[in-house]
């Protein structure tokens, strides 16, 4: 996909971080843009700041966790529009730790938002695009830990290596069609979001009434470290250039920070070697 004016776009998770980034870029090249987040306020005040700079845009409250609410998006989408030609399954959370630590909340969090997420915008979204009969493209978020494992939050890991996989099938089964839509998957490393402070927008249900324990020194240290790498990482409006790159070049794979390569290839080489798994970790801090 070269050609971008008038089209529309639907970003998930637009309100912050990486999907308000692809948002201003969809609007400075000229696109009609639908807005969805389940953090009403901030999704207000992104479409107010869209609509104060010229952009056509609709915003939408979702849970892209519910598939009601993603179906729900896709009639507005329509109702307001007519079609979609780039949809980003952006929308993500993190949680958890240790797969058996984990709490069952946790995981049906992180699944809901990051897994099903995508896969609700897929089957809503797709057989639109497809009907359409004219040129689209979808981008699903997933990260570099979708390609390695190298933190303590089980649930995330899982998670974006699933979107990985799903990515990578739907790849291969619009080229066996010969569709007109075309798929990438965004694995970004560090970028400067909110990302840990994922529980702000964590509903009722889903959240443990437990006394609070705090962290290990060992977990707090690395938290710290981590938020402080967040802080010092690579700009959103970076990743979304990025993204509309591989879009024109209709590029699979969008891997924003190549310094996280040589840690891919040490896993890739592991498995064909059959060797365990390597110590990542360690591996980047030497």
């Amino acid at each position: 996909m070269k050609a971008f004016k008038d089209k529309v776009a639907v970003v998930t998770g637009a309100a912050s971080g990486i999907g308000r980034a692809i948002a201003d870029r969809c609007a400075r090249e000229g696109m009609r843009v639908v807005l969805a987040d389940v953090e009403e306020p901030a999704l207000r005040q992104a479409k107010e700041e869209l609509r104060a700079a010229g952009a056509d845009v609709l915003a939408v409250v979702t849970d892209v966790s519910h598939a009601g609410d993603v179906e729900a998006l896709a009639r507005k989408t329509m109702d307001a529009y007519g079609a979609v030609h780039l949809l980003c399954n952006n929308a993500g959370v993190g949680a958890g730790g240790a797969a058996w630590e984990t709490t069952l909340n946790d995981w049906k969090w992180v699944l809901g938002v990051n897994l099903w997420g995508v896969i609700h915008g897929l089957r809503t979204f797709l057989p639109i695009m497809l009907d359409q009969d004219a040129e689209a493209y979808i981008v699903n978020t997933a990260s570099i830990a979708g390609l390695i494992s190298y933190a303590p939050d089980a649930p995330y890991h899982v998670t974006k290596h699933a979107v990985v996989a799903l990515s990578e099938k739907l790849y291969y089964d619009l080229a066996y069609r010969e569709a007109k839509v075309h798929v990438s998957v965004l694995c970004p490393g560090l970028v400067n979001t909110r990302i840990l402070d994922f529980a702000r927008n964590r509903p009722a249900d889903l959240r443990d009434h437990l006394p609070e324990t705090p962290p290990t020194p060992e977990v707090q240290a690395y938290l710290d470290a981590f938020r402080r790498a967040l802080e010092a990482g690579m700009p959103p409006a970076e990743v979304a250039d990025r993204v509309f790159e591989a879009i024109e070049e209709e590029r699979f794979y969008i891997l924003t920070h190549p310094e996280f390569m040589p840690l891919i290839e040490a896993r890739m080489a592991a498995i064909v070697q059959g060797h365990n798994p390597i110590d990542l970790q360690a591996l980047s801090e030497g």
